[in-house]
This record gives structure tokens, sequence and C-alpha cells, in this order.
């Protein structure tokens, strides 16, 4: 028992003279405080949303038949609202470390069905899911990574939902190439 206590004691010391020399760049702050404005060098997020502009707001509501009042933003996806004869969403986002195939993968495992297809001769998947009005296509991307976009109506169809990711899917890589 002598000897655990002995092993407990040297192993504490030497977790607690490690975690003593530890050190972190930078300034604390209090928890709770917030940095003052502009101490934030924005210069490094001057492309954040560039993929969201590769294709302009007409060319995406000419596609999906209606007009975009005002693009929105989501972190690592791309939403714009297109009002016409029904409100439909449509998303885009540009993986670039993603492969179709694994996209293929995630999409069967959340329920959609999957179809091989080709865009602009480009090998894609198409991802649909029953009972809703919703459609995906994913395409390798010319530079690196895959691009994908999905529409979506609540309700019943207006129209085939794939059409409009087709013509997207189209236009980004006609674009991007």
């Amino acid at each position: 028992m002598k000897r655990f206590r002995r092993a407990a004691a040297v192993v504490a010391l030497a977790a607690t003279v490690g975690i003593a020399g530890c050190t972190t760049d930078g300034t604390p702050h209090p928890e709770g405080q917030v940095k003052k404005k502009g101490q934030v060098n924005t210069d490094k997020f001057d492309k954040l949303t560039l993929e969201c502009q590769i294709l302009n707001p007409m060319q995406i509501g000419k596609a999906i038949g209606g007009a975009v009042p005002s693009p929105g933003f989501n972190g690592a996806i791309c939403r714009w609202t297109v009002l016409g004869p029904r409100i439909t969403t449509v998303t885009f986002n540009w993986f670039e470390w993603g492969t179709v195939s694994a996209e293929q993968r995630t999409a069967k495992k959340m329920g959609y069905e999957t179809e091989n297809i080709k865009i602009n001769g480009i090998s894609a998947v198409q991802q649909t899911k029953s009972g809703r009005n919703i459609c995906g296509v994913t395409a390798k991307a010319p530079s690196r990574g895959i691009y994908t976009w999905f529409v979506e109506s609540p309700g019943p169809a207006a129209a085939d939902p794939c059409d409009g990711a087709k013509k997207l899917m189209e236009l980004v890589l006609k674009t991007s190439a």
C-alpha cells in the first residue's frame, strides 16, 4: 500500500510540474469580456463569402424560375430564397476536401435516394428524398473538392426541383472551369 501511495504521489507531482510548465501565447481576457471592436484583423477573411458569389442572384433566380431578393450566408453554405410560383430555398456548398463518393454515402445514410448522372460530361450524383420536394446535385469542383446544389420547395411540387439543381450545377461548372 505504501508503494502505491508513493507511486501516486510521484505521478501527481509529475502532472503538476508538467501543467505548471505550460504556457500559451496571447493576452488573457476575463470570461465574458468582449474584445473591443477593431481588434480583429478582417484582412484574413477577405474572401470568406466568395463561394456565395460564384453565380449571381439573377442567374439563380432564372434557373429556378423566380427572383432572388437577397442572398444569405450561413457558415459553410450559401442560401438564397427564390420567390416564384412557390417560395424555393436554394443552397450551395463547396467542400474543398470533399469527394462525390463521400457525399453519396452520406446522402444514403440520411435517407436520400441517389442516382449517378452526368452534368456537362462530368460525373455527378443526384439526391432526392421521398415525401419531400427536394433535390441535390453534387459534382467534383474543377479546382478541388465538390460542389453541391440543393433545391427545395415546401408542399406539393410546382416544378421538378432536380431541374433547377441540374441547371445551377451546369452554370457553376461552366463558370468555374
